[in-house]
């Protein structure tokens, strides 16, 4: 007996077959194969990850128990019929089909829309950032130049306040030759004085001679202190120069590093090598200017060193009439002096007597110990500076660390040099204490001589040994200081 709606030929009477796909290999999809890639530093971003992956159907195994070898298909249970109603339809069918396919278009129209707009987006954003960059560029180029521009009005007017110091501290030394070499020509105008203190009787006159020569020495003094003064004003403005010196070069040198520093960064690439990421750096604001206050800051040094020089240039002239008006009224009081000391000695020309060649003598032998007397002066002060520089040695290997504190050759050496030098600046003071008490004898002796000549030839051998004394008077050349 055969139920309703089934043959004996339908095709599940016979081996069963699975109707689905057959199994897929277990194969690596996008899950393997696309690696998210993130910027170093920042947050992992989630990377996108398409759902290809199907889901294999698992069949169950075939039961060899309910195969028939006979080939007579089995009969449907009652239980089995009721789900042939619940399959879908062929409209179902065509309807799922049509709803698949536009979905599948939707999404594929979804996407290409996203491509396209991607796509627009990246040149968009690469167009500004080339953009950005370039800009970046010109305004580092823009900074350069106008660091160019204050760096060689720095350098020009550095150049400038150098020559103006030159100038300055070459004028400062001929203040201070021209005062030195007034000190010679003051000492012999007192001398002057202390010797013809020593006239007797009726020549101890106060003539025309002692009048000039006070006179002279008055002179000589306030030309001095008018040259110190002008040369202590120099000094002050050169410290006042060097100060603006110290801020030009101090600025140039913050130039040259700020040039250094953008030069390097507009030479940068996209494609160098000592580029790197550093975060959080656009917001750290360390500046201490703007371009107003940095462009002003040059211009202040450059206006303070222009001030100093102009100051320089006045100071200078001052310092040149200060020098011709000194040494043309020095002169003429000596020139005066001359004549007085000229005409007191023909006055008491017809005193000499036989002791002038023994006088004559005296007198040069005092020459010769004051000459002696200023080398002796001159050796000691030299034989300063090799014992400050044994000692400075010697105190200088004082320092030496642990076991290099030696006592070596070199150490022998040097304190034997300081035993040496200490020695000969005793014995040099020794022979200088000697010439002077030699000095002193030799005046003393000249007094005595003069005691024993008569009034007149003593007054006139005063005379005579004060107009000697009065010819290394510095000459109008030297105290300008051009010798």
């Amino acid at each position: 007996m055969e139920f309703l709606g089934t043959t004996q030929l339908a095709s599940y009477c016979g081996t069963k077959k699975s109707c689905l796909f057959p199994d897929l290999a277990p194969t690596s999809t996008t899950k393997d194969t696309y690696k998210s890639y993130y910027l170093p530093g920042y947050r992992h971003l989630s990377s996108w990850r398409p759902s290809l992956l199907y889901k294999v159907v698992s069949v169950p195994p075939s039961n060899d128990k309910q195969f028939n070898p006979a080939g007579r298909p089995p009969t449907i249970l009652p239980a089995s019929r009721s789900s042939l109603h619940a399959r879908y339809s062929t409209r179902d069918w065509h309807h799922a089909n049509v709803v698949q396919l536009k979905g599948s278009e939707a999404s594929r129209h979804c996407a290409g829309r996203l491509n396209a707009d991607a796509m627009r987006l990246m040149q968009d954003k690469d167009q500004l950032t080339y953009q950005m960059q370039e800009d970046s560029k010109r305004n580092l180029g823009e900074r350069i130049s106008n660091i160019d521009f204050w760096r060689s009005e720095l350098i020009n007017e550095l150049e400038c306040l150098l020559k103006e110091t030159q100038a300055l501290e070459k004028a400062k030394k001929q203040l201070e030759c021209a005062a030195n070499e007034m000190q010679e020509p003051l000492k012999i105008a007192l001398e002057c004085l202390y010797h013809r203190e020593k006239r007797k009787g009726i020549d101890l006159v106060h003539d025309n001679v002692e009048k000039n020569l006070i006179k002279e020495v008055d002179v000589f003094k306030d030309c001095q202190e008018i040259l110190t003064k002008l040369a202590q004003k120099i000094s002050q403005q050169l410290g006042i120069n060097r100060d603006a010196q110290h801020a030009l070069e101090m600025d140039l040198s913050d130039k040259n590093s700020a040039h250094f520093i953008d030069e390097k960064c507009f030479n940068l690439r996209n494609t160098s090598d000592s580029i790197s990421f550093y975060h959080g750096v656009e917001k750290a604001d360390g500046t201490v200017s703007v371009p107003a206050t940095w462009a002003k800051f040059s211009e202040d040094n450059i206006r303070c060193s222009q001030h100093a020089r102009a100051n320089s240039v006045k100071l200078r002239e001052d310092a040149e009439v200060g020098l011709e008006g000194t040494s043309e009224e020095m002169w003429n009081h000596f020139i005066s002096t001359n004549l007085a000391f000229n005409y007191r000695i023909a006055e008491v020309a017809d005193a000499k007597n036989k002791l002038q060649a023994q006088l004559a003598k005296i007198l040069q032998e005092i020459l010769q110990t004051e000459d002696t007397i200023m080398l002796l002066e001159r050796s000691i002060k030299a034989k300063e500076y090799p014992l400050k520089v044994a000692q400075t040695r010697l105190e200088g290997r004082t320092k030496r660390p642990n076991i290099e504190l030696c006592r070596d050759a070199p150490h022998f050496q040097l304190v034997t040099e300081v035993y040496t030098i200490d020695d000969t600046l005793q014995t040099l003071k020794r022979r200088l204490q000697e010439a002077r008490d030699t000095l002193q004898m030799l005046i003393v002796n000249k007094s005595k001589l003069e005691d024993d000549i008569s009034v007149k030839a003593n007054s006139f051998f005063i005379d005579k040994k004060c107009m000697d004394m009065r010819k290394v008077f510095a000459s109008t050349p030297r105290l300008i200081g051009y010798t």
